[in-house]
């Protein structure tokens, strides 16, 4: 127990982050002055299900599953502190991007929500590509919204509010229609110069859709866009009901702009500046690269999204992470149990991952495909996960896990070639995700696949949830009383710089020049191969 820390939780110089990821809602616990202290975590495993054909999670859940991270956070704080906090500086809410949650005038959800994992916005996706004269992705708001009016589903006329699982859970605590310019730009496409929804790409939309929607202008359906530090609302009396089942918390606590994973990401890994970007691994994989200068051209494996004070990022997405490997690593936790030996899962992971570098720089002729769901940048409408060898491949435990920790990378690896192409700069690459904690593995193979320096910090498991809680303590120093204090708060970037990042422990791995062409010849094998992925898709 330490007394600072017993105080500032008491006094509620803290800041919360919460954050709704593919299979894990977390909370996190900071000091307000001193982010980079985690005081307490907390959290509680959920799942999507494939529902009428779409991926979704019932709202019953969201509550439920935030109730208990929420409730595992103050039992830790409690434990390690022996104080259970009853307000906080400040709160931030971070989640899943993309998607589709559209509600009525009363504010009742008219369909189940549409997670970015769908594939079925493909015609629009396509005819919004062609309309904008940018990639829209089928993940992205729009694409949804433009899907449902193509379709002419019956709730289209009483739609009201469309917004993303952050905007929703945010909305509910604080009363307030507000995201992140960086959520707002997996929404719809964002101007940098204003942080703001593109005014052209609007006017184009509602021409576009003119008749067809129940308002005149699409943004009349949309969240406000806000940059990091904007002031975003109070937890309302109700708002903290929902938060805290005991009732012990205190309404009134000041929110920053709710953001999407990959903005927390990028917080996280302190990767906001031009010539930096990160890699976020989970059910989903995808890489942030901050650009210095506009793209040449549309390139259907990238999406323009933007950081949390809207500067432009070019966002590789997979919608294949670390699923596959995952369900490897329960197969041989199993063995190990059905052996008489168990293991806990963080040893079986060590175990495979360190075997992993025993294996040979290609892995072997092996290769692996993580494609649960569709893969849209490998052109595959449906998921179909293989693991293929020719009967000339080296079939090792070692090249079996190498392959399927490059499987993971493979997707990734062809949209970061595209940027390699575009001539984009790229100083730092930072990694965070769970299977990064395995030092040294995951982390080595990926600056193998992309031929750049990989760093991974001490906050890379804690990830997004750190990342909004470092959103909220921002935006408590730059709204704060004293307002001579708030007026040197440094814009974001340095922020993180001077006052989050300037102690973290970072390891960072070269690209080993056996790991880069053995990585490269892996994905040879693997561009050749997604035709038996296609074939099983039509087969199976």
């Amino acid at each position: 127990m330490t007394d600072a820390a017993s105080q500032a939780i008491r006094e509620g110089r803290t800041a919360l982050g919460i954050e709704f990821g593919s299979t894990r809602i977390k909370a996190c616990l900071v000091d307000a002055d001193d982010p980079a202290a985690v005081l307490a975590v907390g959290s509680h495993a959920w799942e999507n299900r494939f529902d009428g054909g779409l991926w979704t999670y019932s709202l019953d859940d969201v509550w439920s599953g935030l109730q208990a991270a929420y409730a595992d956070l103050v039992a830790d704080a409690r434990q390690r502190h022996g104080a259970a906090p009853d307000t906080f500086g400040a709160i931030g809410v971070s989640a899943m991007m993309h998607g589709y949650l559209a509600f009525d005038e009363a504010g009742e959800l008219l369909a189940p929500f549409r997670t970015w994992r769908n594939t079925n916005t493909g015609a629009a996706a396509a005819e919004l590509t062609e309309t904008f004269g940018v990639n829209i992705p089928l993940r992205w708001s729009i694409a949804h919204l433009h899907q449902v009016v193509l379709d002419g589903e019956a709730h289209v006329p009483d739609i009201r509010f469309v917004t993303t699982l952050a905007g929703y859970v945010h909305w509910r605590l604080t009363g307030a229609k507000v995201l992140g310019v960086g959520d707002a730009s997996g929404m719809f496409p964002i101007d940098s110069a204003t942080r703001d929804y593109d005014a052209d790409l609007l006017a184009r939309y509602d021409a576009l859709a003119a008749g067809r929607l129940p308002v005149a202008h699409v943004a009349e359906l949309l969240p406000e866009s806000l940059a990091a530090g904007a002031p975003a609302g109070a937890l309302t009396a109700e708002g903290a009901a929902l938060l805290d089942a005991s009732g012990a918390l205190r309404p009134g606590i000041a929110f920053c702009a709710p953001e999407g994973d990959a903005g927390t990401g990028m917080v996280a890994t302190n990767a906001v500046a031009p010539r930096t970007g990160n890699v976020s691994a989970g059910t989903s994989i995808f890489a942030m690269v901050v650009l210095e200068r506009p793209l040449a051209e549309v390139h259907h494996e990238l999406d323009l999204v933007t950081t949390p004070v809207g500067d432009t990022v070019a966002m590789v997405h997979c919608n294949n992470g670390a699923s596959e490997l995952a369900a490897w690593a329960g197969m041989f936790a199993r063995f190990a149990e059905a052996a008489g030996t168990p293991l806990a899962d963080d040893a079986v992971y060590e175990t495979l991952f360190r075997e992993a570098l025993h294996g040979e720089a290609d892995g072997g002729g092996l290769l692996a495909y993580n494609h649960l769901a569709g893969e849209p940048i490998a052109g595959l409408t449906e998921g179909r996960p293989l693991f293929v060898r020719t009967p000339d491949s080296r079939f090792t435990l070692a090249n079996a896990m190498r392959a399927q920790l490059y499987g993971v990378f493979g997707t990734l690896a062809l949209g970061m070639r595209v940027l390699d192409d575009e001539g984009v700069a790229l100083d730092r690459m930072f990694a965070h995700g769970g299977m990064f904690r395995t030092a040294g593995v995951a982390q080595r193979f990926l600056a193998g696949a992309i031929g750049a320096p990989v760093s991974v910090g001490d906050t890379a498991s804690e990830g997004g949830a750190w990342g909004i809680a470092v959103l909220a303590a921002y935006a408590r120093a730059v709204n704060g009383a004293d307002a001579v204090a708030a007026a040197s708060v440094p814009a974001l970037a340095s922020y993180l710089d001077d006052r989050v990042f300037a102690g973290a422990a970072i390891a960072t791995a070269e690209p080993d020049p056996a790991d880069v062409a053995g990585f490269a010849a892996y994905l040879d094998r693997y561009r050749a191969g997604l035709a038996v992925e296609a074939a099983a898709v039509s087969a199976l």
